[in-house]
Protein backbone atom coordinates (compact mmCIF):
# COMPACT_ATOMS: atom_id res chain seq x y z
CA UNK A 1 0.00 0.00 0.00
CA UNK A 2 1.15 4.02 -0.16
CA UNK A 3 2.14 5.77 2.28
CA UNK A 4 -0.40 8.06 2.73
CA UNK A 5 1.70 10.52 5.64
CA UNK A 6 0.48 8.48 8.44
CA UNK A 7 0.09 4.32 9.33
CA UNK A 8 -3.25 3.03 8.67
CA UNK A 9 -4.97 0.95 11.61
CA UNK A 10 -5.53 -2.68 10.39
CA UNK A 11 -8.93 -2.68 10.47
CA UNK A 12 -9.48 0.28 8.51
CA UNK A 13 -7.08 -0.85 5.71
CA UNK A 14 -9.30 -3.90 5.61
CA UNK A 15 -12.41 -1.87 5.17
CA UNK A 16 -11.09 0.12 2.37
CA UNK A 17 -9.92 -3.02 0.45
CA UNK A 18 -13.69 -4.11 0.98
CA UNK A 19 -14.64 -1.02 -0.73
CA UNK A 20 -12.26 -1.32 -2.99
CA UNK A 21 -13.38 -5.07 -3.81
CA UNK A 22 -17.10 -3.66 -4.18
CA UNK A 23 -15.60 -1.12 -6.73
CA UNK A 24 -14.21 -3.89 -8.96
CA UNK A 25 -17.41 -6.15 -8.76
CA UNK A 26 -19.62 -3.33 -9.60
CA UNK A 27 -17.14 -2.38 -13.01
CA UNK A 28 -16.90 -6.16 -13.83
CA UNK A 29 -20.86 -6.52 -13.41
CA UNK A 30 -21.29 -3.57 -15.65
CA UNK A 31 -19.10 -5.78 -18.16
CA UNK A 32 -16.44 -2.63 -18.49
CA UNK A 33 -13.05 -2.95 -18.66
CA UNK A 34 -10.19 -1.09 -16.29
CA UNK A 35 -9.17 0.88 -19.19
CA UNK A 36 -13.06 2.11 -19.69
CA UNK A 37 -13.74 3.18 -16.32
CA UNK A 38 -10.14 5.00 -15.86
CA UNK A 39 -10.71 6.54 -19.44
CA UNK A 40 -14.31 8.23 -18.24
CA UNK A 41 -13.74 8.49 -14.87
CA UNK A 42 -10.33 10.92 -16.02
CA UNK A 43 -7.73 8.92 -14.00
CA UNK A 44 -4.73 6.56 -14.66
CA UNK A 45 -5.86 3.00 -15.56
CA UNK A 46 -2.93 2.76 -12.18
CA UNK A 47 -5.28 5.06 -10.19
CA UNK A 48 -8.53 2.81 -10.91
CA UNK A 49 -6.45 -0.18 -9.55
CA UNK A 50 -5.10 1.47 -6.67
CA UNK A 51 -8.60 1.99 -6.05
CA UNK A 52 -9.69 -1.39 -6.15
CA UNK A 53 -6.65 -2.59 -3.90
CA UNK A 54 -7.85 0.01 -1.12
CA UNK A 55 -5.34 2.16 -1.34
CA UNK A 56 -5.60 5.06 1.38
CA UNK A 57 -3.74 7.63 -0.76
CA UNK A 58 -5.88 7.49 -3.64
CA UNK A 59 -8.16 11.19 -3.39
CA UNK A 60 -11.81 10.58 -2.79
CA UNK A 61 -12.35 13.08 -5.80
CA UNK A 62 -10.78 9.73 -7.73
CA UNK A 63 -12.92 7.58 -5.34
CA UNK A 64 -16.11 9.49 -6.34
CA UNK A 65 -15.07 9.87 -10.26
CA UNK A 66 -14.77 5.80 -10.43
CA UNK A 67 -18.26 5.65 -8.52
CA UNK A 68 -19.83 8.30 -11.18
CA UNK A 69 -19.10 6.32 -13.89
CA UNK A 70 -20.25 3.22 -12.41
CA UNK A 71 -23.73 5.38 -11.72
CA UNK A 72 -23.17 4.28 -8.16
CA UNK A 73 -22.19 8.27 -7.14
CA UNK A 74 -25.77 8.48 -4.65
CA UNK A 75 -23.77 5.92 -2.27
CA UNK A 76 -20.83 8.77 -1.64
CA UNK A 77 -24.10 10.31 0.03
CA UNK A 78 -24.28 7.67 2.26
CA UNK A 79 -21.12 8.58 3.84
CA UNK A 80 -21.58 9.99 7.46
CA UNK A 81 -24.98 10.40 6.83
CA UNK A 82 -26.79 9.32 10.16
CA UNK A 83 -23.89 11.12 13.34
CA UNK A 84 -25.98 9.53 15.92
CA UNK A 85 -22.76 10.20 18.05
CA UNK A 86 -22.47 13.56 17.07
CA UNK A 87 -26.52 14.33 17.19
CA UNK A 88 -26.18 13.18 20.85
CA UNK A 89 -23.34 15.22 21.51
CA UNK A 90 -24.55 18.26 20.10
CA UNK A 91 -27.65 17.95 21.85
CA UNK A 92 -25.96 17.28 25.25
CA UNK A 93 -24.29 20.90 24.55
CA UNK A 94 -27.74 22.79 23.68
CA UNK A 95 -28.43 24.95 26.71
CA UNK A 96 -32.48 25.78 27.59
CA UNK A 97 -32.87 28.97 28.12
CA UNK A 98 -35.29 29.44 31.10
CA UNK A 99 -37.83 31.78 30.61
CA UNK A 100 -37.98 35.12 32.89
CA UNK A 101 -40.41 34.85 35.86
CA UNK A 102 -44.08 36.60 35.28
CA UNK A 103 -44.08 39.87 37.08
Amino acid sequence: MANSGFPLMPKYQRILSGMGENIKLARLRRKLSAEQVAMRAGISRPTLVSIEKGVDSVSMGAYFMVLHVLNLSSDFLLLAKDDVLGRRLQDLGLTVKKRAPKK
